[in-house]
């Protein structure tokens, strides 16, 4: 008899880390049945995924309206997803990581009796307003989850020390199966090298991206000042910032980066054309957490412009450096990989703690073992 799992996501890290966990149950049709409800968290960006992906959408909720705060996104989220589980009556709910529609998700299948399996279960930054709201997402989903499925053995270990210890599975992170897979459908299609005519690929590239509301302000003034520096002392390198539209980092871009004849201030790229980059860049300046896991695999540095990060694995395996959002901080390490071989060789060469590419796989046999 087959069970029943919905998959429910709304933003574009999400959607990419789900979209391996949604082809492997298609390999097992005979004991799965499953349903992808997406809320729309973030709109254009998660449907730049779903087609990229070829995922097929069942229950969109579309969420989003202008202005809304997080008290919005979470009560009508939550209304909206009741009728889709009464509607579905799944045996599972998936949720991925750490947005408010990961744990309004999780809720609403709590709600109901549902069990609730959380992919990239774990983690931690010990500070609740560091990410916000983020790290109180993933303690809220942590104490409602069934089965908790941890990217890395610190994952686990952090799940140990608050009193969570059945089922939890070190499983590797599910990013790094869809970076493999993605980079396979880029390579093979020319719109991506024509997208980036303007680069000369023989030439040094840093990629750069921040979003983060606590870099906000004289954080992200730093940042900016810090690039300006580096862009103004290395006229050799290429620096691409595609730029999140939020006016706290575009304002200050364009006050700071624009007229710079080796910075590329650019519109955010989709998935496909920022993992095309990040596999032709020489290393990447980001407060991303997904970027943080995907770079090790492709061999490039990453310094790492957050205060603390979730995600110190990479920092202890020396793929990444927590540099936190000082200006000279950030000028020093970059300098340090500009001109320092060996250094970046170290950097470059160093393991990926986040998994080989076979999470989905592992994830889904888990779960197919429970209910035998």
């Amino acid at each position: 008899m087959q069970k029943k799992i919905l998959f429910i996501f709304g933003t574009r890290p999400e959607a990419i880390k789900m979209a391996s966990l949604i082809e492997e149950c298609s390999q097992h049709k005979k004991n799965i049945d499953f349903k992808v409800c997406t809320t729309g968290q973030h709109l254009e960006m998660l449907q730049q995924v779903i087609s990229f992906f070829e995922i097929k959408v069942d229950y969109e909720l579309q969420l989003m309206k202008p202005n809304q705060t997080l008290f919005d996104i979470t009560t009508i989220g939550i209304s909206l997803l009741k009728p889709v589980l009464e509607d579905y009556k799944p045996d599972l709910v998936m949720v991925q990581g750490d947005t408010t529609t990961a744990f309004i998700g999780a809720l609403s299948a709590f709600y109901l009796k549902i069990p609730v399996a959380h992919i990239e279960a774990g983690l931690r930054s010990f500070d609740n307003l560091s990410p916000f709201p983020e790290e109180v997402n993933r303690k809220m989903i942590s104490t409602i989850a069934s089965y908790h499925f941890a990217p890395t053995l610190q994952a686990v270990q952090n799940l140990v020390n608050e009193g969570i210890k059945q089922h939890v599975y070190n499983v590797g992170n599910t990013v790094i199966d869809a970076l493999f897979i993605g980079l396979e459908k880029v390579s093979s299609e020319k719109k991506y090298a024509d997208f980036f005519n303007y680069l000369d690929l023989n030439k040094k590239i840093i990629l750069i991206t921040a979003h983060r509301r606590e870099s906000f302000g004289e954080p992200f003034n730093e940042i900016c000042e810090a690039i300006l520096l580096l862009s103004n002392k290395y006229p050799e390198i290429q620096f691409v910032f595609p730029v999140h539209p939020n006016p706290n980092i575009l304002t200050v871009v364009n006050e700071k980066l624009t007229g710079i004849n080796n910075i590329s201030i650019i519109k955010p790229l989709s998935y496909p054309q920022l993992i095309w980059l990040m596999h032709r860049c020489n290393f990447i300046i980001t407060d991303s957490g997904g970027i943080q896991e995907e770079a090790p695999s492709l061999s490039k540095p990453i310094l790492v412009i957050r205060e603390v990060t979730e995600r110190m694995e990479g920092v202890d395996a020396g793929t990444a450096i927590l540099i936190g959002t000082s200006k000279d901080k950030l000028v020093e390490n970059a300098e340090k990989l500009i001109n320092d071989i060996s250094f970046y060789t170290s950097m470059a060469l160093a393991v990926n703690p986040y998994g080989d590419g076979t999470s989905a796989k592992q994830i889904i046999n888990q779960i197919t073992n429970i209910w035998k």
